[in-house]
């Protein structure tokens, strides 16, 4: 058995015990109940006599139900509330509830939880790491989500699924999700990343793959600052052209870069360099930021800071396979279906604030607590407590969450080991390769800047 060290009698152990109840107070301290009616009153279905489960409970339930990843929405609201609601009822619940509601639930629920002074791995020179990228998920081909939505492209010319898109703004250092946006209109990534440019926390740097390496997005991204305090680090394709307007100390360079119509050039510092993966092959990078200092900050630290964006994917990873029940959304609508993938976001936060939790009892790197035994155990906790409502005091139930944070610790990961994965895709649709047999590459990875001549 594991020893548990007596970490729940650390200064401070208790008061995290007290915050990270059951299910209901982790989902208070994303959004408050008072906060969640007053959304639901102000932009929720007009109530013409009173409801038998009040709307709240129904999203409770929903986010409930994807964080067990288990039984019915229905289920999952008795358990929770001891409130019963026939299927189609449900049903037709979800269906009234307008999405404005669940666009403003993520907007208030969703937050930076990240810490300079505890989570360093989750800032840069004061910047706050955020990451930015799009994906997708497979609904179900019903009459009515076919109307709306095109099934994507594929080696095969049409998918087998029509698909939901999101985009999701991610902390790195704790995988914690900041906000998100929902097409449900077969809205491209750009179009729904762009609506997100506002929302961005001051003082963050956000990093960007090559698809956001383009003028039209970084000339929005400038117009949303807040004061100049958001900056920028975006992978660039290699065949873009820019003008060259300084060559700094360092090798990298100062560019102007056209922007859209109407709008004057922008300035960027190009930075260009090689990556040299486990096997000793070398990759041809180039990357444009907004962070002119060379001295402050050097061109080799920021090409090795991109490598970060990599925990966006991982994120995906825990959002889309470990958190989900089958390959498809469950919903036959596609309000319903975008309904099920915010709750699914927020129930990721959830988890994220758990791992927060545990691992401030021994200050350590929050990814050392691994994403999928704290659900696991998060399951099982949550569901035990909402079952013995009752039965279980509130004492017990501290103690129960106080073993609960101590056992992550002890099982948390060893070190992250050096790996790098292939620039390929299964079903290309490009130029991309395409990728027939999955590996990775381990071992050191090294970062060397190409200087940029005239």
């Amino acid at each position: 058995m594991y020893k548990l060290r007596g970490v729940w009698e650390k200064i401070g152990m208790h008061d995290i015990a007290r915050d990270s109840k059951d299910f209901s107070t982790g989902f208070s301290k994303l959004i408050s109940p008072g906060r969640l009616g007053r959304i639901l009153r102000r932009h929720g279905p007009a109530k013409h006599c009173p409801p038998t489960v009040k709307a709240q409970n129904v999203i409770r339930a929903l986010v409930f139900q994807l964080l067990r990843g288990t039984g019915t929405i229905c289920e999952n609201l008795w358990l929770l509330s001891r409130e019963k609601l026939a299927p189609s009822s449900m049903s037709e619940r979800r269906q009234n509830l307008p999405w404005k509601v669940f666009q403003t639930i993520m907007e208030v629920a969703l937050s930076p939880r990240a810490q300079e002074k505890k989570h360093p791995e989750a800032f840069y020179r004061g910047w706050r790491l955020l990451a930015i990228d799009g994906t997708q998920f497979s609904v179900t081909n019903t009459p009515r989500i076919l109307s709306s939505l095109s099934k994507a492209a594929s080696r095969r010319m049409k998918a087998a699924f029509a698909k939901v898109g999101a985009v999701v703004l991610v902390e790195l250092g704790v995988h914690n999700p900041v906000d998100a946006e929902i097409g449900q209109n077969g809205e491209s990534e750009m179009v729904l990343s762009k609506r997100l440019l506002a929302r961005i926390p001051a003082k963050s740097l956000l990093i960007a793959d090559r698809c956001y390496g383009v003028g039209a997005f970084l000339t929005e991204f400038l117009a949303a600052l807040q004061d100049g305090q958001n900056v920028f680090l975006v992978r660039v394709r290699s065949n873009l052209k820019a003008k060259l307007i300084e060559i700094l100390r360092d090798g990298s360079a100062v560019r102007q870069i056209k922007a859209q119509k109407g709008r004057p050039a922008i300035l960027v510092r190009e930075i260009r360099g090689r990556v040299r993966k486990g096997n000793g092959s070398w990759v041809d990078v180039r990357f444009w930021t907004n962070l002119f200092d060379a001295k402050k900050y050097p061109a080799s630290e920021l090409l090795a800071l991109y490598a970060k964006r990599w925990e966006q994917e991982i994120m995906y990873r825990q959002l889309k396979i470990d958190m989900r029940q089958a390959p498809l959304l469950n919903s036959h609508t596609v309000e319903t279906a975008a309904q099920e993938v915010a709750a699914m976001i927020l129930a990721h936060a959830m988890v994220a604030q758990v791992r927060l939790d545990a691992a401030a009892t021994e200050g350590m790197d929050v990814l050392r607590i691994s994403f999928g035994k704290t659900l696991v155990i998060v399951r099982s906790l949550w569901t035990t407590i909402a079952a013995g409502n009752g039965i279980i005091t509130k004492k017990q139930a501290r103690a129960l969450i106080r073993n609960t944070l101590a056992y992550l610790t002890e099982i948390q990961l060893p070190p992250r080991r050096p790996r790098s994965c292939p620039r390929k895709v299964r079903q290309p649709v490009s130029s991309w390769p395409r990728l027939t047999e999955n590996h990775s590459e381990k071992g050191a990875v090294s970062y060397e800047i190409t200087p940029i001549s005239v």
